[in-house]
């Protein structure tokens, strides 16, 4: 069964620079990964700080699999420091 994964965060303007490369390497990377199937960033219309990525992959384990991955702890680790707190990821399935 495929999931969608909500990866919402908050980059200030001021850190959108510094976010920028390090979610870029990072989607390329979840590119090459098995089960992934799409991903895309949005931007919430009345506050365009806050970011959120809708992930689909093929299965729930497939996802555990990218967030276990090292290079993407690497990245994700880089990315909270800067904003100073921990990305929120939730998981769903189609009910």
């Amino acid at each position: 069964m495929s999931v969608k994964i909500i990866i919402i965060r908050h980059v200030p303007q001021d850190k959108e620079e510094q976010i920028r490369p390090l979610l870029m390497q990072m989607r390329s990377a979840a590119h090459t990964q098995p089960g992934y199937i799409s991903g895309e960033t949005l931007v919430n219309y009345d506050d365009p700080e806050e970011k959120v990525v809708i992930s689909t992959w093929k299965s729930l384990d497939n996802w555990n699999e990218w967030l276990r991955n090292p290079e993407r702890r690497q990245l994700q680790a880089r990315v909270d420091e800067i904003l100073g707190e921990e990305t929120l990821y939730q998981v769903y399935y189609s009910g």
